[in-house]
């Protein structure tokens, strides 16, 4: 009998053994884990790979998360307990974050579902770490030691935010209290996907005829043409765009707009209603007044308060620039309509009467601009003016393996060592993510003695080349390039320790300023020769042409800016003064709103809110777009003393700002480069008031 156990015993322990060398085999073999700085096998990525990353993430989690809560009090130090903590979340954001990505950009549609399905798994998860007892325990029982009470700098300022960061998740109120709070958390966080999937997923069109396909672009017509002859007008920028820009159909356009501003509204009005109601109960249950007091709490604006003072401040000022952009624009209308009795513009006329302005008024074709901005050629000038302002190098790796055959991949060089990494993601094409976004994927972090090479991808939708067309840019997608590119070198030079304190990892009111401020070199005529050729001729944009771009910038910012403000007060209304359960709805505040700040009346039966993503990312954070602004055209002064492609100001800018991540107080980081307060002069002086 005992030899019989003992053989089964063997038999269990070799099988046992098998089971687990296939677990580690089937880890080896999954492409999100690598040893350290080796790139991710895209191209073979499968939504088992995807499954299985996300199961083993959790698991090796929890496992490192019980070793910090095990360790004696007396025996804590900052490296076994808040860099372990740090290095946890690393592990969960290395395989969160590219799942995260993929789930916009992956063309298969089984692998783009599992990452849905695994983004709210892993938000499961960090909901579950931020009301975790222990883990509070752990940290608070550190914070008290001599140690922790000596630390200086980064380590310091971690220690503390995680702190009162565990104090913001409800660690003042009683465990059942907690746990009614968890479930609110979860909810909100399955809320949240299926807000940004449903505005992913959601697709519309127009149907044009010929006639209402007149005053297009050649180029256009042809990407849009169906076989029985009619255009179809999706709802992506590249198509929406440059339609309300050039068809002399103002009833096309008009409903082009319709269909635009009822973007997910089938969905997404009921999930808004819930994600708001939501939102309030976690504020109240944590002893706050309002979501928007719970979220501006620990960034820059510090309260609500500060943030609608800001929004009306600008409102009042900007007003009288926005009445003379609206007044020109009606002035063109009338002379277009030979009718001087026209009295009022509507939001699907301002786009079309801005480009006749610009063409009559102030001659500028941007059909004709666009023909200096080949795509090849933009990538070429972004990449010089990076490279010459931070003194890095990027350099194209050849046959990487990509998510797609459009994908281009690079290396980033800092005297001739690798510092980052980035993927370029540039075309529209179905089921792929339709705006402009920088997506973090590896975050920089020291790790024992090296250093954990960041990563992130940009994802554009820019218009692609043709078969007889070259992929021209009009000009502002040109600076919307920029913008991106901006993020991108704020999460890839950075030289954080901590990655919870890496590249973008900053206060959300202050993650758009490095992104803004590079929208400027988008414009100076010293950066543009470095690539503005024409795509015929090489010539280069004429120096006439750039002035009359200059003359043209500030046509009708006050009414953008005034549209900036609507969308932040917006938000903040739903945030800070709505009840969702109350009798008015989402639309009928839009309504309210738009009427009351921008010059253009609303739209009927639209419910843009529904569309509006930000809301989801953002929630009571859209203002910081604007509040960043300030900051980044301050900053921008700087170089327009130095010169803009001073090298010394670019590696100022590059010390001070992008490699600090969050390691000292943003308006502290401000200061510093500026050398004195912030004010919003120069922000005034570059709309043109």
């Amino acid at each position: 009998m005992m030899k019989k156990l003992n053989h089964l015993l063997a038999i269990l322990l070799i099988v046992a053994g098998l089971v687990s060398c296939n677990k580690n085999d089937e880890k080896m073999k999954n492409p999100f884990f690598n040893d350290l700085n080796q790139v991710i096998d895209f191209e073979h990525i499968t939504a088992k790979n995807v499954t299985n990353a996300t199961a083993e993430s959790l698991t090796s989690g929890k496992e490192e998360l019980s070793k910090i809560y095990t360790i004696k009090s007396e025996e804590r130090t900052f490296e076994n307990t808040v860099r372990a903590l740090d290095d946890v979340y690393n592990n969960l954001l290395k395989v969160n974050e590219v799942v995260s990505l993929l789930a916009y950009v992956h063309p298969n549609d089984e692998i783009r579902n599992e990452c849905l399905n695994s983004i709210g798994v892993f938000g499961k998860f960090f909901n579950e770490i931020s009301l975790s007892d222990d883990l509070y325990g752990a940290i608070k029982d550190y914070s008290k030691s001599a140690e922790a009470q000596n630390l200086i700098g980064p380590e310091k300022k971690y220690l503390k935010e995680t702190v009162e960061e565990f104090e913001r998740n409800g660690f003042a109120l009683p465990k059942e209290k907690r746990t009614e709070l968890k479930v609110i958390q979860d909810k909100l966080s399955d809320l949240g996907i299926q807000f940004d999937s449903n505005i992913s997923s959601y697709q519309d069109f127009l149907i044009a005829s010929e006639e209402q396909m007149e005053g297009l672009p050649e180029d256009y017509k042809k990407s849009h043409r169906q076989e029985d002859g009619t255009y179809k007008i999706g709802l992506e920028y590249p198509s929406y765009v440059p339609f309300m820009k050039y068809s002399t159909s103002d009833e096309a356009r008009k409903e082009l707009t319709k269909k635009y501003k009822n973007t997910a509204a089938d969905k997404n009005l009921d999930v808004l209603k819930q994600i708001l109601i939501e939102r309030e109960k976690l504020a109240l249950l944590l002893g706050y007044k309002t979501f928007a007091e719970y979220r501006t709490e620990n960034r820059m604006a510090k309260n609500p308060q500060n943030v609608w003072d800001f929004e009306n401040s600008l409102k009042e000022k900007v007003r009288a620039k926005a009445e003379r952009d609206y007044n020109e624009l009606l002035e063109v209308k009338r002379a277009y309509t030979k009718d001087n009795t026209v009295k009022t513009i509507e939001a699907w006329e301002a786009s079309f009467y801005n480009n006749i302005l610009l063409k009559e008024k102030y001659e500028l074709d941007n059909q004709k601009l666009k023909e200096y901005f080949e795509v090849g050629n933009v990538i070429n000038g972004l990449f010089k003016i990076s490279q010459h302002l931070y003194g890095v190098k990027f350099e194209q790796v050849e046959n990487a393996s990509v998510w797609h055959k459009d994908v281009l991949f690079y290396e980033v060089k800092e005297n001739d060592k690798l510092i980052a990494r980035f993927y370029l993601d540039l075309y529209p094409r179905e089921n792929k993510y339709n705006h402009a976004a920088c997506f973090g994927m590896i975050p920089g972090k020291k790790v024992n003695d090296d250093y954990q090479i960041p990563t992130a991808s940009l994802v554009c939708n820019f218009p692609k080349a043709t078969e007889d067309m070259p992929a021209l840019m009009p000009h502002n997608d040109v600076e919307t390039f920029f913008h991106e590119f901006g993020h991108l070198m704020h999460d890839l030079l950075t030289k954080a320790e901590l990655a919870s304190q890496a590249g973008t990892n900053v206060a959300r009111d202050f993650v758009e300023m490095p992104s803004q401020i590079f929208e400027n070199w988008a414009w100076d005529y010293e950066a543009l020769s470095l690539f503005a050729n024409h795509y015929k001729t090489g010539d280069l944009l004429p120096k006439e042409l750039h002035e009359k771009m200059l003359a043209a910038k500030n046509v009708g910012s006050g009414l953008q800016v005034l549209q900036q403000v609507f969308y932040g007060s917006l938000d903040m209304t739903y945030h800070d003064k709505y009840d969702a359960n109350g009798s008015k709805n989402t639309s009928s505040l839009v309504e309210d709103l738009q009427n009351d700040i921008t010059m253009f009346k609303f739209q009927e039966g639209t419910h843009f809110e529904a569309g509006f993503g930000h809301l989801n990312g953002y929630a009571a954070g859209y203002y910081s777009y604007l509040w960043a602004l300030v900051f980044a055209d301050d900053m921008f002064s700087v170089f327009e003393q130095n010169g803009i492609m001073d090298q010394a100001t670019g590696l100022k800018l590059k010390e001070i700002v992008l490699e600090r991540g969050s390691t000292i107080e943003e308006m502290e980081i401000v200061k510093e480069f500026l050398g004195r307060e912030p004010n919003e002069a120069a922000f005034l002086k570059s709309i043109g008031l």
